[in-house]
Parts: structure tokens; sequence; C-alpha cells
């Protein structure tokens, strides 16, 4: 059962400095099927999120982080093996896989990734 301090914690397969970013975004235009997160494909454009994912995110019913491959791994880094990107839930401080990087990659758009995460959280 869903619980109000339940977290969602969505973590992306690149890094968080500036360098990365940028160059992220270059890749995102210019070679999209090379780039490294389907997760941040699907849900970003070159520069900033999504209004409809932005939208899907503000009436999901919990608390949500987003962190980026090098934070995730400072975080948490016994979890460092993990195939990213890769969203988690975080329940009674018990961090657990919801949805897999090879789900997230075989997602086209964002509907389809709304579908995945709604149907998972329907399944807790």
């Amino acid at each position: 059962m869903l619980k109000n301090k339940d977290k969602l914690i969505f973590v992306y397969n690149t890094d968080s400095s500036v360098f990365s970013q940028v160059s992220d975004a270059v890749k995102k235009i210019l070679t999209p099927s090379k780039y490294e997160c389907n997760l941040c494909m699907v849900t970003y454009g070159a520069i900033s999120m999504k209004d409809e994912w932005r939208k899907f995110l503000y009436a999901l019913p919990f608390e949500k982080e987003f962190l980026h491959r090098d934070e995730f791994q400072k975080q948490y880094p016994e979890l460092e093996s993990i195939k990213l990107p890769t969203i988690f839930i975080s329940q009674n401080n018990t961090l657990n896989p919801l949805v897999s990087a090879d789900e997230i990659n075989m997602q086209k758009n964002i509907d389809g990734l709304k579908n995945i995460i709604n149907g998972k959280i329907k399944s807790i």
C-alpha cells in the first residue's frame, strides 16, 4: 500500500557536470540514436522537461527526486551495478527498482513511459 512518504527516484544515465549537460544536449540533437539515456530522450527536449511529462509527474502521489548517474552512485554506492536509467521507489527507507533500464529503453514516447509507470504503481 502506498504511503505519503513513498518517493520515486528517477536516475538518468548521464552525469551532472555542466560539460556533460551541454554534451548531452548536442548529442540529442545531432546523434539521437547514440544517446545513452532514453529517460532523458523521451521526457526532455534539448534543454528542458517536456510539459506533458511535468504535468504527469505533478499528478503522481509521490515525492520525487531526480538524480544523475554520478549523484546516484555517490548516494547509493551499493547500487552502482544497476543498469541506468532506472526509476526507483523508496518505501520505508528501502530503495527498489520500479521501472528497469530495459523497460525504459523500450519506450518510444511519453505515453509509453506513463503507461508502464502507472501499471507498476497499480501493482504495488
